[in-house]
């Protein structure tokens, strides 16, 4: 596992953001649609349901995990 450090970060939040470059530190933005490289549309949808997803999981008593590949 690679480790990435980044200034002032100990945690990855998960936040809206439509601007990678303007917007976050080291975080994660899901967006609806990508628009260009660290662009995207549509963060604030995204990001209320991945949250509802993951809270109604995380009711559920079941694990919540990111897979990151490349």
């Amino acid at each position: 596992m690679e480790v990435v450090d980044v200034e002032n970060r100990s945690l990855i939040l998960f936040h809206p953001a439509n601007n990678a470059l303007k917007e976050l530190n080291g975080c994660i933005a899901p967006v609806t649609k990508l628009s260009g490289p660290g662009l995207g549309l549509m963060s604030r949808k995204a990001f209320e349901k991945l949250k509802t997803f993951v809270y109604a999981a995380l009711d559920r008593k079941e694990s919540v995990e990111l897979l990151i590949t490349s």
